[in-house]
């Protein structure tokens, strides 16, 4: 597959330090959207489709529209009347917010290549897909638009099956198999969606660009259903408008798509491959994520060593920090944003909880204006290049007395290549992970050993093997018999696979700030 592009733009930042923006409400008073149009053999419609979505720049929700066609190596005249749109707009007075990308195939590879093809040119806050055909009514959209300004959302699916919008009434057979389909999906997803097979699926842009799609055709959309919910997305559901057409008139899905599609659901059910490659190595922590027993004993493990205020360094999505909550204050922080996007959607029943972008390795990233009397930091210490300066760190924003609960990663022999994978820096011993707290400043109470049952299966993986994975079924085993693990921890005659120092900072008075920024200069944090 290959694609051209022209009037591509780019303004996507990085995401910045600030610790306090991300604790805000995203609730904003306007967005912006980029609209995909994956396109093929309709060169009767098309233009008056392309047409229709002029109306979103009317909009006062809108500050920027971006229409991307992808023209999906048509056959038909499909590509001439691009060409002439095109033309058209170029000479027309159109609204300075709204802008064009043409890109083509040489090949028909489906609609799900299509969109993965346009999505790499949104660079807006929100995206969704829309027909070239003309079923579906772009002012649909803006109600959609209206829930991510107001509720918070993730995503929004338009429904042509709830009360509100019209519909034209067609193909009854075809209807029952879209409930059926939507059915199946709900039961994968433990969802309530009213139409799964919906084309208007408007989702974060970021979000989306996220999630690994690997359908090519119709399928993506039960594929894009099941990986928002498994990635907990806030989705919502509006009613839309459905002018559908006959067969004749040019519908293109068939039975073989539903077939397609019952597949696409048996397979992403079982499948975990629900982030992008990343160098937060979020596919692989997303895998550890479905051992939730695994995770409640290291938590049952930490939680009697915190306090009221807590500061959780390294927090991904929140699956220990859950077990740990609620506190009087609990913030919970990381670097990767979409951990962070997602740590957000906890927040509105959760008071307490606050959300941060916080570095380790950068104290200029931790809240300043909350005091901690605990910090828990797990599995992080080990991926920083200047483990001394992240714990000087995190010496600094505790409360004299205060401590702090870092669980690392041991055993410097079995480092291998799922440590590699993961960006560990070390694995350490008691001995070096002792002295790297006391250099910080910390007084060590104790340090625990933790999980000697899991020194085989990361032996076997990431030395022998040499595995950049685990297997699904090896974490499904992992859950399965961490009750038994935690009764025969202690008694094996073997090393652990983790170590849990429980640190402290005796009661004596902060240094300066001079002082400070002084020693994290030395340390080059």
């Amino acid at each position: 597959m290959s694609a051209t592009s022209e009037n591509s733009r780019s303004e996507a930042g990085p995401l910045g330090a600030d610790t306090t923006g991300l604790d805000q409400t995203r609730r904003k008073a306007v967005t912006s959207l980029s609209v995909l149009v994956p396109v093929y053999n309709e060169q009767y419609l098309v233009q008056t489709s392309l047409r229709r979505l002029q109306i979103l720049a009317e909009s006062p929700l809108l500050e920027r529209v971006k229409i991307i066609v992808c023209d999906d190596g048509s056959s038909d005249g499909t590509a001439e009347a691009l060409s002439s749109l095109r033309s058209a707009l170029d000479i027309e007075d159109v609204d300075p917010k709204l802008s064009w990308t043409w890109l083509r195939h040489k090949k028909n590879s489906g609609k799900g290549a299509a969109i993965r093809t346009a999505l790499e040119q949104a660079d807006t806050e929100l995206v969704v897909a829309h027909d070239a055909d003309l079923e579906y009514h772009p002012s649909d959209l803006l109600p959609m638009v209206e829930l991510f300004l107001s509720e918070e959302a993730d995503a929004v699916f338009g429904s042509r099956f709830m009360s509100g919008g019209y519909k034209r009434a067609l193909f009854f057979r075809h209807a029952l198999g879209n409930k059926l389909l939507t059915f199946l999906c709900d039961l994968v997803c433990d969802l309530n969606l009213t139409d799964m097979e919906t084309c208007y699926k408007m989702v974060r842009t970021d979000l989306l660009k996220s999630i690994p799609l690997e359908s090519a055709t119709f399928d993506v959309e039960p594929e894009l259903a099941i990986k928002l919910s498994k990635r907990g997305a806030r989705i919502f559901e509006v009613p839309i408008s459905y002018s559908g057409r006959t067969y004749t008139e040019g519908k293109k899905i068939g039975w073989t798509d539903g077939v397609r599609a019952l597949w696409a659901i048996a397979h992403y059910a079982f499948s975990d491959r629900i982030y992008v490659a990343d160098e937060h190595g979020g596919e692989i922590l997303e895998r550890m994520n479905r051992a939730p027993r695994f995770n409640k004993w290291m938590a049952d493990v930490v939680s009697p060593y915190l306090g009221d205020r807590v500061l959780e360094i390294g927090a991904g999505r929140g699956n220990l920090s859950l077990h740990f909550m609620p506190r009087t204050i609990y913030w919970a922080t990381d670097v990767n944003p979409q951990y962070l996007d997602y740590l957000l959607t906890l927040r509105p029943t959760r008071p307490y909880m606050r959300v941060a972008y916080t570095d380790a390795e950068k104290f200029e990233t931790f809240p300043r204006e909350q005091g901690f009397d605990s910090v828990v930091c797990l599995n992080v210490v080990e991926h920083v290049p200047d483990d001394v300066g992240a714990l000087r760190n995190i010496w600094s924003t505790l409360e004299p007395g205060g401590r702090a609960v870092i669980l690392v990663p041991s055993g410097p022999n079995l480092f291998g290549t799922l440590d590699e994978v993961l960006g560990h820096c070390r694995r350490y011993t008691q001995e070096q992970l002792a002295d790297v707290a006391q250099q910080a400043g910390f007084k060590v109470e104790e340090i625990l050993k933790f999980n000697r049952p899991g020194v085989p299966a990361w032996w076997l993986n990431g030395r022998l093997l040499r595995r950049k994975t685990f297997g699904l079924a090896q974490i499904r085993l992992l859950n399965l018999l961490t009750p038994l693990f935690r009764l025969i921890d202690r008694w094996l005659p073997l090393p652990p696979l983790s170590i849990i120092a429980v640190l402290q900072k005796e009661g004596r008075e902060q240094r300066s700030p001079e002082i400070e920024a002084a020693t994290r200069s030395e340390s080059g944090s």
